[in-house]
């Protein structure tokens, strides 16, 4: 009898197997074709990087950078001191926003500012942390008082964080991009750390992956364009444009993800984008580096926020955007499924370990496993197609970046990725329901570091 019942249990935990593995088969299908098409896209629109020696000189128009900075003493005075001894531009003032109970940040910047008066310290009127488009929005009316003051108008605000590392000529590239765009955008390329090579060095492959295919092939179908929130330059008349749809300042300080929802509202006043990849006479990106969490845990704390700005909370400030052209709708429907891909990626490994259970069940009571349907078979199969060509580009465009060992090791990282995202994705859930519930959104931000030997550029 105790056989019976082993034996029933077990034939029905297989149906149960079998459902799970379809429902993951199928969803991971239509993952994997819209990842492939994509590339096929990429192929279709791809262009060449431009060389830095083909771009006029800087034609010195007034620019602003702006670095929201909340707790960040141990990076900000370095990322600095880097940023004004590294830049190449005639006429640039950076705009450090601090909070009051930040002395350690204010400090920090202070001392920078009292020896170069192009780095202005701005310290708003509320108690940290707000939101990092709260303070964004700090800096803009700082701005807006001292073009009064100087009689004149930046032509635009390019966005940072305290632990960038700027490129030379970052800014003579955005200027000239500037001339036929409102928003320009460069390429971010994540630091491997060689003490943490695993979590560091799978945002450097996530990166690699969206900042040369996916990216491209956004602004080459015409797609409005999400920014990276640092290297990301938006123009002074689309600020004021987006400042005065709401009577105040352009960044919505509701928002957990301010750099995504920007360049959405930006397409929506019609107005034009650029994702743009230029090498230096090295060969280097002009390009922002720097370092990313190098923990599990603080890559699951970050992951979850962009989780929550753009697929959950960005759903319903953004909507579909109003729009009915099929390459704007895909491509917010790539921002958003990430729950989705969560969750199928949680399936698939459940499935995983359950077929592994059913085997030593059979095993162990001598009866034969069910065998698999040929839907399924097939589904399989072409996944797992689908699946080493995606790993296959994954690897080129790290390794186009990082060199051949970075693009092997991208490989297990892909791993150690999907595991991030799956951790993150509860997280994530529990913040957006805190947020429903009408819970303040804060800003939940990583602990980061500045490189004590800065990437050669240039």
């Amino acid at each position: 009898m105790a056989y019976g019942i082993a034996a029933a249990a077990l034939h029905l935990c297989d149906a149960l197997l079998h459902e799970a593995l379809l429902f993951a088969a199928v969803m991971f299908l239509l993952g994997g074709v819209d990842d492939l098409l994509v590339d096929l896209a990429y192929v279709i629109h791809r262009r060449p990087a431009a060389r830095l020696d083909q771009l006029p000189k800087s034609g010195g128009e007034r620019l602003a950078i702006f670095v929201a900075a909340w707790d960040e003493r141990a990076v900000i005075g370095a990322m600095l001191r880097a940023a004004l001894a590294r830049i190449e531009h005639p006429n640039y003032r950076i705009f450090v926003g601090c909070y009051p109970n930040d002395p350690g940040s204010i400090s920090a910047v202070r001392a920078v500012a009292r020896v170069d008066r192009r780095v202005i310290l701005v310290v708003g009127p509320r108690a940290g942390p707000t939101t990092k488009a709260d303070c964004l929005n700090t800096l803009w009316r700082a701005l807006v008082v001292d073009d009064a003051a100087a009689g004149t108008t930046t032509r635009a605000v390019i966005l940072h964080d305290a632990e960038d590392v700027l490129h030379p000529a970052e800014l003579r590239v955005v200027e000239h991009h500037l001339a036929s765009h409102a928003l320009v955008q460069l390429p971010v390329v994540p630091l491997i750390d060689p003490a943490s090579p695993m979590v560091t060095g799978h945002y450097a492959d996530e990166f690699a992956l969206a900042h040369a295919i996916a990216l491209p092939v956004r602004t080459a179908l015409g797609a409005a364009m999400p920014l990276a929130g640092v290297g990301c330059a938006i123009r002074r008349d689309a600020l004021d444009r987006l400042a005065a749809q709401t009577g105040d300042a352009p960044f919505e300080p509701a928002s957990l993800t301010e750099d995504y929802e920007l360049g959405l509202r930006v397409a929506e006043l019609g107005l034009r984008s650029c994702f743009v990849r230029v090498r230096d006479a090295y060969g280097a990106l002009v390009a922002i580096r720097a370092f990313f969490p190098d923990t599990i845990r603080a890559a699951v704390v970050q992951k979850a926020r962009w989780m929550t700005g753009i697929a959950l909370a960005g759903w319903d400030r953004t909507g579909w955007g109003g729009s009915k052209r099929a390459a704007e709708l895909w491509m917010r429907m790539r921002d958003r499924r990430a729950p989705l891909a969560v969750l199928t990626l949680a399936a698939g490994y459940l499935a995983l370990v359950a077929w592994s259970a059913s085997m030593l069940g059979h095993l162990l009571i001598g009866d034969a496993p069910p065998g698999v349907t040929d839907l399924l078979a097939a589904l399989l199969s072409i996944n797992a197609v689908l699946l080493a060509w995606r790993l296959l580009v994954r690897a080129r465009a790290t390794a186009h970046e990082h060199g051949w060992r970075e693009g092997v090791r991208s490989v297990p990282r892909a791993v150690l990725g999907n595991i991030i995202a799956l951790l993150a994705a509860r997280r994530a859930v529990v913040r957006y329901a805190g947020m429903l519930a009408g819970r303040a959104p804060r800003w939940d931000k990583t602990v980061h570091r500045f490189p004590d030997v800065l990437p050669t550029a240039g």
